[in-house]
């Protein structure tokens, strides 16, 4: 499976993203998530577990050394995100100068 193909999923960054800090449970994951249903879930975690970037572990699942290493790649996109959502809220504060 390409990476694109498997990260491009509804949900697959974001789940990866909520356990770049360390392992986390389903039940957790689910309510980080809002709107992410059980089915989708599970759906993601399997292939994210099948593809070595998440592994199961005594608190749930967390990030292999592969999964590690997208996290730092992610990052970037990260510091864009948050420069990208202060803009927006400046413009939505002052649309005339947007």
């Amino acid at each position: 499976m390409a990476a694109m193909d498997l990260f491009g999923r509804r949900w697959a960054l974001r789940i990866l993203w909520e356990l770049r800090a360390g392992p986390l449970g389903a039940r957790t994951l689910l309510a980080r998530c809002e709107g992410l249903s059980s089915s989708v879930l599970y759906q993601r975690l399997r292939e994210l577990t099948a593809n070595g970037i998440i592994a199961p572990s005594a608190d749930g699942y967390e990030l292999t050394r592969l999964g590690a290493a997208l996290s730092h790649a992610l990052q970037p996109l990260n510091e864009w995100a948050i420069t990208w959502a202060q803009a927006q809220e400046l413009n939505d504060r002052n649309p005339a100068e947007a």
